[in-house]
């Protein structure tokens, strides 16, 4: 019965909808406002601009509403609009960009680095935003799967069309069929940006993906390593460090270039800056692009304000940490709903 009555309600606000009415509009689109924002940052690799893509697909759905025919479902009727959105986005902005696509690691510490602003960077994702449960049953990736660093930072070397099709395809599980008719394009087409992007992405995801490896770990083993990280850095402790680390990790800093590879040169750096230029640290644990992560925050002294330093997602290899991306910028910690001085 209650199934009958929430499609009923449905076909109500669809009505309603197309008569100009926006609160029954809102109410339609609001169970899928969560997949959708995740989708255009999967396809994009920032939440600002998935902000904006979201925002401006609702609107074109919205004065577009008389198009929809109900051929299709709602959901699938809104994600074409998303992607197509997104692909405009594509065409208009340069990749967002890691600091390894930019060159070589650093061997040794650079200090006083400057940003660069004039790069468009990736960025990390909230989990709290992902949305619920598996996408479909024809999805090859989970939802977390495909929001992991890795995955978000080889879609940004794919074309626009290989990224949908991905998505679509591996992420959501919409036949190609489906994806030809909401990229107004031919199955043919999709099938040959799939079997591309699938290329690309064999030879820059690892094969184990981090949910594959947090599985194995298991809850209290993940919080423990991350715990002694954050530990190690607030107390300042590098041997405590340098034991939580695997032979080739490596450390990144959007919007720094500079990036580290291997042990020596990641614990050079980190003896260098956060070890003795940031005099002290404090943390919360939280979790980001399907993966554990820490907010940082920095004082001039224990007693001084502590001010948001970085979301610092953590990439793990059994028990150790293979990769620390610290994206800087106290707007991130503010993204993950956290203040930006230490309370």
């Amino acid at each position: 019965m209650s199934e009958k009555i929430s499609a009923g309600s449905a076909t109500d606000d669809l009505a309603r909808a197309r008569e100009g009415d926006n609160e029954a509009f809102t109410r339609l689109v609001e169970p899928l406002r969560r997949e959708l924002h995740a989708h255009c940052y999967r396809m994009l690799g920032s939440t600002h601009d998935a902000d904006d893509a979201l925002q401006e697909a609702l609107l074109r759905a919205w004065r577009g509403l008389d198009r929809f025919e109900g051929r299709s479902s709602l959901r699938a009727w809104l994600y074409t609009v998303a992607t197509r959105t997104c692909l405009d986005a594509v065409n208009r902005r340069s990749r967002r960009a890691m600091p390894i696509d930019l060159g070589l690691a650093s061997d040794h510490a650079v200090l006083d680095a400057t940003p660069r602003t004039e790069i468009a960077w990736l960025g990390p994702y909230p989990d709290a935003g992902l949305p619920a449960g598996p996408a479909g049953p024809a999805a090859r990736y989970e939802q977390r799967e495909a929001v992991e660093l890795a995955f978000v930072a080889a879609m940004q070397h794919l074309s626009g069309n290989q990224r949908a099709a991905l998505m679509l395809f591996d992420v959501l599980g919409y036949s190609a069929a489906e994806i030809a008719t909401m990229m107004n394009t031919s199955t043919t087409s999709v099938n040959s940006a799939l079997a591309r992007a699938r290329r690309l992405l064999a030879e820059r995801v690892p094969a184990c993906s981090q949910q594959q490896t947090l599985r194995k770990l298991g809850d209290a083993q993940v919080r423990k390593t991350v715990t002694a990280f954050a530990t190690a850095l607030e107390r300042g402790d590098a041997d405590a460090l340098v034991a939580l680390l695997t032979e080739d990790v490596a450390w990144s800093m959007p919007p720094l270039a500079q990036w580290y590879q291997g042990r020596d040169a990641v614990m050079d750096f980190a003896v260098a800056v956060p070890l003795t230029r940031c005099p002290s640290w404090r943390y919360h644990l939280t979790s980001a692009n399907g993966q554990p992560a820490v907010a940082f925050y920095v004082g001039a002294s224990p007693s001084a304000p502590h001010l948001a330093w970085s979301i610092t997602v953590l990439t793990l290899r059994g028990e150790l940490i293979q990769g620390l991306t610290s994206f800087l910028g106290a707007e991130h910690v503010q993204r993950f709903g956290m203040q930006t001085q230490w309370a």
